[in-house]
């Protein structure tokens, strides 16, 4: 980077997988960044780590009691927040340039509305937010490129889009509305079950969810994999963040997970963003955009033979995709809803209350009993509001009670 002052960072979910190599990243390149506050949901001690070899002056944690525990092993001049609001005042407070919202789930909406409010940058790992809260994000965005995504998809996206023109969306440099593209593509491992049928579906077990074959992950986003809502989830945010029709949005098994996305061009062309099946090039990109920082990975080496597969996505027995694109299109609160019905289902499904299959089939009852909130009227309210009914409505259908739109 060519910056002669380091980019001062705040981490939302520092002690995760995507927060801990963000600080990896920090760590290897000395005197780019300065780490301004860092907030997790819980593992104080791993935090209170964190405080003592990055020095932030600001540091939450949502876990409720572990104030008491943090404060004694952080300095008294650092400032701590604790609770629900914990993320949302530093993403508001910090005074970062930077804010990577690293939070799992629709909890991290409000945190991305105070950094987008704040004027920060908002790297974005957190794809919940911006599919729950999407009008809403896009309204708090307050100039082209304020939202850098983070997802290894989205990013492999935005690099290809570069190599041609695309001036719309929230990551576009520029609103002009030009575009040459002809169609998204987002790759997918296709989880632990690619090839599996319904049938077989059906026997799946919480332990064989949480095997994905390429990354560790928590618990709700390893089980997104493994049903592929976490991709459904991913067509929605390339629709908003990129501002690509739905239908110019498709998904294809690629189980090695070297080519992170595609992007199809009206005269043919094809341009793929290809590297190791790991997350340190885009987060470290989320931290730097729109420059790079050098010796992030090891490239892939193309001197070893290798071969790649690719796939159609089964949407027979992996409806995620096709109902997500379904609910996109209804309102603005049916991907809150259809976000909140799945994390209860996942739930309940951990809980040994759901098959593996009921997860979708849940989520489609859900959305199914929901009338929906015109875009004109989806403030945050009513999308917390969508979001408190699914969840409610989702637990009423598992007690068996029956649901009328």
């Amino acid at each position: 980077m060519a910056e002669t002052t380091p980019r001062r960072v705040a981490i939302l979910g520092s002690t995760g997988s995507i927060g801990t190599q963000a600080l990896e990243v920090i760590a290897s390149h000395p005197g780019q960044f300065e780490v301004v506050a860092l907030c997790a949901g819980r593992n104080a001690a791993l935090l209170a780590e964190q405080v003592r070899r990055f020095t932030p002056q600001m540091v939450g944690i949502r876990q409720s009691g572990a104030e008491a525990t943090l404060r004694e092993r952080i300095a008294d001049d650092v400032a701590l927040f604790t609770g629900d609001e914990a993320a949302e005042r530093i993403a508001a407070e910090s005074g970062a340039d930077v804010v990577l919202n690293a939070m799992t789930g629709s909890i991290g909406l409000r945190p991305t509305l105070a950094a987008l409010s704040a004027g920060a940058t908002l790297a974005l790992a957190n794809k919940e937010s911006l599919v729950v809260g999407g009008a809403l994000v896009a309204a708090a965005t307050q100039r082209p490129g304020q939202v850098v995504p983070v997802d290894s998809e989205h990013s492999a996206l935005a690099q290809a889009l570069a190599s041609g023109r695309h001036e719309r969306g929230l990551c576009a440099p520029t609103l002009t509305g030009h575009s040459e593209v002809r169609r998204l593509v987002l790759t997918a491992s296709g989880g632990p079950f690619r090839g599996w049928g319904s049938e077989a579906l059906a026997t799946v077990t919480p332990e064989q969810a949480l095997k994905h074959p390429n990354f560790a992950m928590g618990l709700m986003v390893t089980t997104n994999s493994a049903t592929l809502v976490n991709k459904a989830l991913e067509v929605i945010e390339a629709h908003l963040l990129f501002d690509v029709p739905l239908r110019d949005i498709d998904t294809v098994i690629h189980p090695q997970q070297y080519i992170h996305s595609l992007v199809e061009f009206h005269d043919g062309s094809t341009i793929a963003q290809a590297g190791p099946p790991r997350m340190l090039v885009p987060i470290a990109l989320g931290l730097s955009w729109p420059q790079r920082l050098p010796a992030v990975d090891t490239p892939i080496d193309w001197t070893h033979p290798m071969s790649w597969d690719f796939e159609p996505l089964d949407h027979s027995a992996f409806p995620a995709v096709q109902l997500a694109k379904e609910a996109a299109a209804s309102s603005a609160t049916h991907m809150a809803v259809y976000n909140a019905a799945n994390e209860q289902a996942v739930e309940a499904f951990h809980a040994g209350r759901l098959p593996f299959t009921g997860i979708l089939r849940l989520i489609e009852e859900v959305l199914g009993a929901h009338n929906g909130v015109p875009a004109d009227q989806a403030n945050l309210e009513a999308v917390l509001e969508a979001e408190t009914w699914a969840r409610n409505t989702a637990e009423r259908l598992m007690a068996g009670e029956q649901v009328v739109a």
